[in-house]
């Protein structure tokens, strides 16, 4: 089972620089806002690209309403590239219960890093 975070927590976890979000919607809707630092990795390429990043200790994965990233979170997780240590857990409700602001463009975190 897939852990459901809520989105005050997932705020909370990036102001310590704790957690690391994967927002898998379409990279347009990503450009129009996104969860500050979070990375764009669209559920139609995860599986070919689950293992080009390097995995934070906390993961969680946002959508429009928090259901596809539930099973985004158990794809991630079941890869052997994932260590068994980290946590991957699901934004509860999505982008429809965050409340705080989003960054628009087409840069991630990593991208300008």
């Amino acid at each position: 089972m897939v852990e459901e975070v809520p989105p005050g927590e997932v705020e909370a976890k990036l102001d310590e620089d704790g957690v690391q979000v994967v927002d898998i919607r379409p990279p347009g809707a990503f450009e129009q806002g996104h969860i500050p630092g979070a990375t764009n990795i669209p559920l139609s390429e995860l599986p070919r690209r689950v293992d080009d990043y390097e995995w934070k200790d906390e993961v969680v994965v946002v959508c429009p309403v928090g259901q596809s990233s539930v099973q985004a979170a158990r794809l991630i997780r079941s890869f052997e590239g994932v260590d068994e240590d980290t946590t991957v857990a699901s934004m509860r409700g999505g982008y429809q219960q965050w409340e705080s602001d989003l960054e628009s463009g087409p840069e991630s975190a990593e991208e300008r890093a």
